[in-house]
């Protein structure tokens, strides 16, 4: 019996020590697991409002040993290149300090206008540019970012006023999207002299105006709205040596305006159909192709939500136009509903944009289809009914949807 026990206990000290290598083994792997992880969570998602804290997980992780100091030096520096690219609140408050002194600059000039020399106005106005320009300059190199960035902000408002007032006093020929160009190139010019994301990002938004003046027939629309595809594709250009992400994003989203503006005055169905097709292509390669897409384009993980986004609009054009065909009305909400399943399933879990987009593109398709295959059929009582069973359906599969998500691993905002 006593040898039965030793044999019993031994075999039992046995299996102990097999748990406790598996068990040791298992954190070895999620010692080595975890910064591969992290870093690739620190690269899509670190901003400065951040970094302090995660500086401070950094130095927590190095001093438990699950990760090396060389592996914590290059997190340090992938946060610090991600802070750098961020707006902090106090750089928008700069820039808005910029635009008003500037402003206030112009008005001072405007209104004394008539009683200062020729020679001298001209001078002012350079006089200020070259300030603004040398100035910020100089405040970048000593360490004041924001400052310099506001100075600079504050030359490239004042060559624009520059335009309007010195055309207006040597009476040159030119309407004012015109000038709205002609300051865009300025400043796009001096973006990439100086290497300035904030000046690459002011170019691309009055690109974006001259856009929107066009489109909208403020001033008047003529041919060269066409020419914002090719500008837009230098500014892109200009943005990735500038490093200006505000700058792509802002171009992105009006290439989507441009498209819509081709539609509305074009073929609404081709051109829609050339917009689906486009989004859907680039969905493809952000969610098959990611790091191809991201070198290329370097959005920052943002893709898929534009080309869901133009794909959703380039769908809803083809069904506005063919909107006399049940048939084809169908056939394209059915297109629509499996892309925004297939988008939510592939890019859902990591992207709360996506989501979103997709439930809204969802709703806008279930309208579309009530107004043009329900509405003869239903009346007020009836109408009620089926938005109010509508609207719960959406609420209740909105809702399944996010549990299934959120159980599958955790939702990245």
């Amino acid at each position: 019996m006593a040898a039965m026990r030793m044999v019993q206990c031994s075999k039992i000290d046995a299996a102990a020590q097999v748990v406790r290598r598996q068990m040791s083994a298992a954190r070895q792997r999620d010692r080595r697991m975890i910064p591969k992880e992290e870093v690739r969570a620190f690269a899509e998602g670190c901003v400065a409002g951040h970094a302090s804290r995660v500086g401070r997980d950094i130095d927590r992780w190095l001093a438990g040993g699950l990760i090396d100091e060389r592996l914590a030096d290059q997190l340090r520096r992938d946060i610090a290149a991600h802070a750098r690219g961020s707006i902090s609140f106090g750089t928008i408050v700069m820039m808005m300090a910029a635009l008003l002194v500037c402003a206030a600059i112009l008005l001072l000039v405007a209104a004394n206008w008539e009683a200062i020399p020729r020679p001298g106005r001209v001078g002012l106005l350079f006089a200020v540019i070259l300030a603004g320009y040398l100035g910020g300059g100089v405040a970048r190199t000593r360490g004041h970012m924001a400052a310099g960035d506001a100075l600079w902000l504050i030359a490239a408002a004042a060559f624009g006023g520059g335009i309007a007032l010195i055309g207006q006093m040597y009476h040159l020929s030119g309407d004012e999207r015109t000038a709205l160009l002609t300051w865009c190139g300025g400043t796009a010019l001096a973006g990439l002299v100086l290497g300035s994301a904030t000046l690459t990002a002011a170019a691309a938004a009055i690109l974006l105006a001259w856009l929107g003046f066009g489109g909208v027939d403020f001033w008047g629309r003529g041919g060269d709205l066409h020419l914002y595809a090719p500008a837009a594709a230098v500014l892109w250009l200009i943005s990735l040596r500038t490093g200006s992400l505000a700058a792509r994003h802002a171009l992105s989203l009006g290439l989507l305006f441009y498209g819509c503006l081709l539609a509305v005055s074009g073929d609404a169905a081709t051109i829609g159909a050339a917009m689906a097709g486009l989004g859907a292509l680039l969905f493809g390669a952000a969610a098959f192709l990611p790091a191809l897409a991201e070198s290329a384009l370097r959005l920052r993980g943002r893709l898929d939500v534009h080309a869901l986004a133009g794909f959703l609009l380039g769908m809803g054009f083809v069904q506005a136009d063919r909107a006399d065909d049940i048939a084809v009305v169908i056939f394209c909400a059915a297109i629509v509903f499996g892309a925004i399943i297939a988008a939510i399933v592939l890019a859902g879990r990591d992207s709360r944009a996506i989501r979103w987009t997709a439930y809204l593109g969802f709703l806008a398709e279930l309208a579309f289809l009530y107004i043009n295959t329900l509405g003869s059929m239903l009346g007020s009582v009836g109408l009620f009914l089926a938005s109010g069973i509508v609207l719960a359906i959406v609420a209740l599969a909105v809702t399944k949807v996010e549990r299934r998500l959120k159980a599958g691993g955790e939702i990245v905002s």
